[in-house]
């Protein structure tokens, strides 16, 4: 009889959850320094804050209401793109969300909710062929960031720009990846597809 055994099937999804997790543990005002993203570059810690916001939440109904998602939808994408390419997408969607909040935003930004938007929109771009508008990615801008547009007017302490911009980039990864990206088909070895058949 096979042993059965945990795998840590998606390193950078799951060592993303476990230091958000961490991080929870800290001082309040710690992850309120050290993990959010500043309106302005010019307090200390605010250079670390444009990426380490990610890690930072405002309690564990947040964190939880975020990695549900990541821990849903990540490792999917962890293995159709890579462990570093989707570290490089979610490092750089939490720069460009922190530096977004620099230019227009007017408090703290933590937590990870441009990385679900991000992921979210990038799952929606899954089987793009080049030249190629999937209807699932339309479906999902219309559903996702267009309640996230009607939302932006409501004063909820939601950064409804972190969730646009998060949908953006993870649109702009998936149409950069078109035609880049093997088929299930073309991943195996050819002498192994020759002897299945």
């Amino acid at each position: 009889m096979a042993r059965i055994r945990i795998s840590y099937n998606a390193p950078v999804v799951l060592t993303f959850a476990l230091a958000a997790v961490v991080v929870m543990f800290l001082p309040e005002q710690m992850r309120g320094h050290w993990f959010s993203a500043k309106p302005t570059l010019h307090e200390s810690g605010s250079y670390i804050g444009l990426v380490s916001h990610i890690l930072g939440h405002a309690n564990w109904q947040h964190l939880m209401g975020n990695f549900m998602l990541i821990l849903l939808v990540g490792p999917i994408l962890e293995e159709r793109y890579g462990s570093m390419s989707l570290l490089a997408m979610i490092v750089a969607t939490a720069i460009v969300t922190g530096f977004a909040n620099v230019l227009i935003g007017n408090g703290n930004l933590l937590g990870a909710s441009g990385i679900v938007f991000m992921m979210i929109v990038l799952a929606s771009t899954a089987n793009i062929r080049r030249g190629e508008i999937p209807l699932t990615f339309i479906a999902i801008a219309i559903l996702y960031l267009g309640a996230e547009i009607m939302h932006s007017f409501d004063k909820d302490n939601i950064s409804q720009m972190a969730h646009l911009i998060g949908g953006a980039v993870g649109g702009a990864f998936g149409f950069m990846s078109a035609g880049n990206k093997k088929s299930p088909g073309q991943l195996a070895d050819p002498k192994a597809r020759a002897i299945a058949a």
